[in-house]
């Protein structure tokens, strides 16, 4: 299914007719109102008697779908690349030798509670556990949230630790999605870390502004851009139809208001694994000032075997992007490996 970008309102969506007041609670309503099982989510869809509605089974890790981005699905359509990300089939059931519950060495990484660290340089803290959004490929899907920190006092030792090292200058709040903390809460959190004198730039891995794009306030823009350390926004969108309406919008505040703004992509079998659906990603990207950064090797996590994209296909698809496009529309293509020292690019010659 392929979005006419140019029938969509992209610079003045509905959503911005809202006051700030609304656009500051309505995305917590936003998000106490998203879909919450594959049966609701086919109703809406009109696919409860698709031939392929049989294939979707219930999982452990549940069905989360917030209102705007179902609103980007195409209705009738069982194959729609944005359905094929949050829609529960009975293949994560399958036990597939080789996928693991914890795929990329999170556990290995932990340095403190909530506080992992993996790359020289740079550490991450799992700000929250929540998401907006359940993805059904998640390579922290079978991570143990309920073991990490709830809130700022329980921090502490994780930001002792950042304190004792000073070889660390960049921290990133990771998840779950730290957009979810509140203003006051994400707020205490940077302004602890801006206290920590060699820490010099906050990185916030983020899918809020693609699949809840109300949560990009003013208050958020203030959090993010009134602190001494640089912020770098990393957004995760795998499919140009998820480029439209109100997550354009948001992305251009980011962009415009906020500082750099990149995008990592995971290659999926059936969402974006074709030169055309790639090419178009990074376009529409540029577009709204997006840097095309990554595009990741599935991590082989438990469940998510039905995604996995030949690696020789994934290179043959980049090498195709370098042949017909200028350079800053190709994005690096990566695996992350459980040990490694950084990012192992993919593509030969790199």
């Amino acid at each position: 299914m392929h979005v006419d970008l140019e029938s969509c309102n992209l610079s003045e969506p509905s959503s911005l007719l809202m006051t700030e007041s609304q656009r500051s609670t309505g995305w917590k309503r936003s998000l106490a109102e998203a879909v919450r099982s594959s049966d609701e989510l086919l109703r809406r869809l009109n696919l409860s008697g698709h031939e392929l509605a049989s294939t979707v089974a219930e999982s452990p890790f549940p069905v989360l779908v917030p209102e705007s981005y179902l609103n980007r699905m195409q209705k009738g359509d069982f194959g729609d690349p944005l359905l094929r990300q949050v829609l529960s089939l009975g293949a994560e059931l399958v036990d597939t030798n080789g996928f693991l519950s914890d795929p990329v060495g999170d556990v290995a990484a932990r340095k403190a509670p909530g506080l992992l660290q993996k790359y020289e340089g740079r550490a991450l803290l799992i700000a929250t556990g929540a998401c907006a959004v359940h993805c059904r490929y998640c390579f922290r899907r079978h991570y143990a949230y309920s073991e990490e920190p709830k809130g700022l006092e329980q921090w502490q030792p994780a930001l002792d630790q950042i304190a004792s090292d000073a070889s660390l200058e960049e921290i990133i709040l990771s998840g779950g999605d730290p957009l979810l903390l509140s203003d006051s809460q994400l707020g205490q959190l940077v302004e602890a870390i801006s206290s920590i004198e060699h820490i010099r730039r906050l990185r916030i891995h983020t899918r809020l502004p693609i699949v809840l794009p109300n949560r990009v306030t003013s208050e958020l823009v203030k959090t993010l851009t009134s602190t001494r350390l640089a912020p770098v926004v990393v957004v995760h969108a795998n499919h140009a139809n998820e480029l439209v309406q109100d997550c354009a919008a948001a992305l251009q505040t980011l962009t415009r208001q906020v500082g750099p703004v990149l995008n990592q992509a995971v290659l999926l079998k059936g969402v974006n694994d074709s030169y055309e659906a790639l090419a178009e990603l990074s376009r529409r990207s540029v577009e709204l000032g997006v840097v095309p950064y990554y595009l990741h090797q599935l991590d082989r996590v438990q469940g998510a075997a039905h995604f996995e994209v030949d690696v020789e296909l994934g290179r043959k698809l980049i090498s195709e992007m370098r042949r017909r496009l200028p350079g800053y529309l190709v994005p690096r293509y990566v695996a992350e490996i459980a040990g490694d020292s950084s990012k192992r690019p993919l593509m030969l010659g790199d």
